[in-house]
């Protein structure tokens, strides 16, 4: 079976551990260990007869639904089959101009959606130096140098300079950033929303900070037309399976992807299970509260392993940086523990040794802690 280029492959885990797919433990994939909420399951179940007619191709009610959780006007909003599907036409969009900025080591869709239209990519490289555990973790770029302790950056200046002809270049950015977890301020995003052509920020991991700590530009969209905001619903509500997303941007813009693409995206269930969630003030306010406790205690667990040395994020998630091969390493967690950690080769700035590991119950976390400290001591016996 081919090695995954993505997290939640339990298919493959499962026959390089020799066990049902049901028995890994996955770090893998960064869905929070929450959900589903009880509103999305109740609301599907209350939904079931509507299977017998198509949805709605507007989706009034989902977008009406999703303009109040976000506070954008709903004809500022396009549902879609998870974010992937929207990023793809945002992909489209910005292969029409001269090239792409992108922020490398990159979510692997990024490559994947760009190529498909022959864009032009120019990548920006983020250098990572690992420092001791006390000191914090910091990334690097030829013009950015900032401490991730504070988890916000106060500026981001692209390694590229901006050329007179910026206008005819695009930028695609996430934030937080994935896979290493910075939080860039949205004062330092801006100044690109105004010189540049496009800029689609994709703001997936952005729902598991509290609205006080976002730097989200969805505030933004309506004064920037070239502006694309993308969000996910699967990982913070625990919903990867139905494939939920949106984006936010002017209205011409959706209105263009809603023509060129399938008349019904999402189907009937997933639409009634957003519209639910989102209005779900309870389960944001439990997520919001579980996380920077058990984030903070995965890392400081992962810190005080040898040969270990976690970056600080923002996300739900956590990078880890490996003295020793991050392959071997997850292969035997895998065959003595069945858990599934990230691993980092299809990022190609970080290969073997870096991995990812998503933020799970305490108890999760616990487990995979014991694991890889098993796993690290037999392997560095062996070598």
């Amino acid at each position: 079976m081919i090695r995954p280029v993505h997290g939640g492959n339990l298919a493959w885990a499962a026959a390089v551990a020799g066990c049902p797919a049901s028995a890994i433990l996955d770090f893998s994939a960064s869905i929070s260990p929450l959900g589903p909420p009880e509103s999305a399951l109740a609301a599907i179940q209350a939904h079931l007869s509507s299977l017998t007619a198509y949805p709605d191709p507007d989706y009034g009610e989902l977008r009406t639904a999703l303009g109040e959780a976000l506070n954008v006007d709903r004809d500022w909003i396009l549902p879609g089959n998870g974010s992937a599907e929207l990023l793809t036409w945002a992909a489209w969009d910005l292969s029409k101009l001269e090239a792409t900025y992108v922020v490398t080591p990159a979510f692997g869709d990024y490559s994947r959606a760009l190529s498909a239209f022959g864009a032009q990519v120019l990548k920006c490289p983020l250098e990572l130096q690992s420092l001791d555990a006390e000191a914090g973790s910091r990334l690097v770029t030829d013009d950015l140098s900032v401490s991730n302790r504070s988890l916000v950056s106060p500026s981001l200046c692209l390694p590229v300079p901006l050329a007179i002809d910026a206008h005819r270049r695009g930028l695609l950015l996430n934030n937080p950033h994935n896979p290493t977890g910075l939080l860039f301020g949205r004062e330092a995003i801006l100044p690109y929303v105004k010189q540049l052509g496009m800029v689609v920020v994709d703001e997936a991991f952005m729902d598991f900070l509290p609205p006080s700590e976002q730097e989200t530009l969805i505030d933004a969209v309506e004064e920037f037309p070239n502006l694309v905001i993308l969000r996910s619903l699967t990982k913070f509500y625990s919903l990867p399976g139905l494939r939920l997303g949106c984006a936010i941007a002017h209205p011409d813009i959706l209105r263009r992807w809603q023509l060129q693409r399938d008349p019904w995206p999402v189907n009937a269930l997933a639409a009634a299970a957003a519209a639910a969630v989102v209005r779900d003030t309870v389960f944001e306010r439990q997520t919001w509260d579980w996380l920077p406790v058990a984030r903070r205690e995965l890392f400081e667990g992962l810190a005080n392993l040898p040969g270990l040395q976690p970056f600080a994020g923002a996300a739900n998630f956590l990078l880890v940086e490996s003295s020793m091969s991050v392959s071997s390493i997850q292969k035997s967690l895998l065959e003595r523990h069945r858990i599934l950690i990230r691993d980092c080769l299809s990022f190609p700035e970080l290969g073997d040794r870096f991995f990812r590991v998503a933020v799970r119950s305490r108890a999760d976390n616990l487990l995979l802690i014991a694991g890889l400290s098993e796993v690290i001591r037999q392997l560095t016996v062996v070598s």
